[in-house]
């Protein structure tokens, strides 16, 4: 499969190339915005390190591993922790949309969904040196509980390694 062309536009990814059209219809990757497909700045480094996608700037240039890095950890601060949380999901079969509407990282899909209709999970990646507070915590759960869905906690120790912590509300 040829690369996926994609251009860093301010902080949007964005290709319209029948590579892109068609990874999109396989594995959901990237959003459709009328003929154009939209990229997280996540789903834009895991296709890179996949080697399925190269990015360039708004003159045509592309980009360098570094360069990259650069600008989406200007753009995002916790860039590096979203990151280590949407490979791992997608890596095991998950798929991984934002979930900004939602006041949450990301939506998270059960494996074998083609991303259509309800997310499972609301996830919220968290550094495992950073404090959760309870004022906090309980935020993201009535988030969760208010569409329809599981909290997912994922917590990211200093290896990159990632624990999940699911939240279910339970009738008694």
């Amino acid at each position: 499969m040829t690369k996926i062309k994609a251009m860093l536009i301010s902080e949007k990814v964005v290709s319209n190339t029948a590579e892109a059209q068609s990874l999109f219809a396989a594995s959901r990757f990237g959003e459709k915005a009328g003929e154009k497909i939209l990229y997280s700045l996540m789903e834009t480094l895991y296709l890179i390190h996949n080697k399925k996608m190269e990015l360039y700037d708004h003159r045509d240039k592309k980009l360098t591993l570094k360069e990259i890095l650069q600008k989406f950890e200007r753009i995002d601060k916790k860039f590096h922790t979203k990151y280590f949380v949407f490979k791992d999901l997608r890596k095991n079969g998950y798929i991984v949309k934002t979930a900004l509407k939602f006041g949450a990282e990301f939506r998270v899909y059960e494996k074998g969904s083609k991303a259509s209709g309800h997310s499972k999970w609301l996830c919220f990646p968290v550094s495992e040196n950073k404090t959760l507070t309870w004022q906090d915590f309980s935020a993201k759960n009535r988030v969760a509980h208010s569409t329809k869905k599981n909290l997912l906690i994922a917590v990211v120790d200093e290896e990159g390694s990632v624990s999940y912590y699911e939240v279910k509300w339970t009738k008694i």
